[in-house]
């Protein structure tokens, strides 16, 4: 029985250490991914991007950078990643989070049909209607929006709208673009 238990403790410390050497190996490979906002260097911004990047997180990097370089920092995007929903000479500002949008749904394996999208910089009231989640109202605070700021440079602008808030930023995103 005793020597059960032994075995039983030494199998117990030997998952252990190979754990904590996976976690290791693990924080390594991700050297530009930032967990720490203390970590940040003087002449650095730290940025996080996730949806359709290879590897989504958080980054830092110069002050002068754009998009383009965020996303060549998470190893580019994926081929479902829609380039009419972002710009790449966008310029990074620190704690900003882009979200790069799907052509395709991906709760649906076998999708052969892009997600319909309406452009929040030119669509007229009807057209902005269609998105779900936007009403009159909704759709005339985006129109007032942008002729007073001027276009859209990001899809995470939206939630600036008046009546956009977190939450319905979250059901409409894939349903936006910024561009044709």
């Amino acid at each position: 029985m005793l020597k059960i238990i032994i075995g039983g403790l030494i199998l117990t410390f030997v998952l252990i250490a190979a754990l904590a050497v996976v976690n290791t190996g693990i924080n390594q490979s991700n050297v530009s991914d930032v967990s720490n906002t203390s970590a940040i260097e003087e002449g650095a911004i730290s940025v996080t991007v996730s949806g359709e990047v290879n590897r989504p997180g958080t980054y830092l990097l110069e002050e002068d950078s754009t998009l383009a370089d965020l996303l060549d920092s998470a190893d580019g995007v994926t081929g479902n990643a829609d380039s009419r929903c972002y710009y790449s000479d966008y310029e990074l500002i620190s704690g900003l989070s882009f979200y790069i949008a799907p052509i395709y749904d991906n709760s649906d394996v076998c999708a052969v049909t892009p997600i319909e999208k309406v452009n929040i910089n030119s669509a007229d009231k009807s057209a902005l209607m269609e998105i779900d989640q936007i009403g009159t109202a909704l759709a005339s605070a985006i129109i007032t929006y942008r002729e007073e700021t001027s276009s859209f440079r990001s899809l995470e602008e939206i939630k600036n709208v008046d009546g956009i808030g977190p939450a319905t930023y979250e059901k409409v995103k894939d349903y936006i673009m910024l561009k044709d």
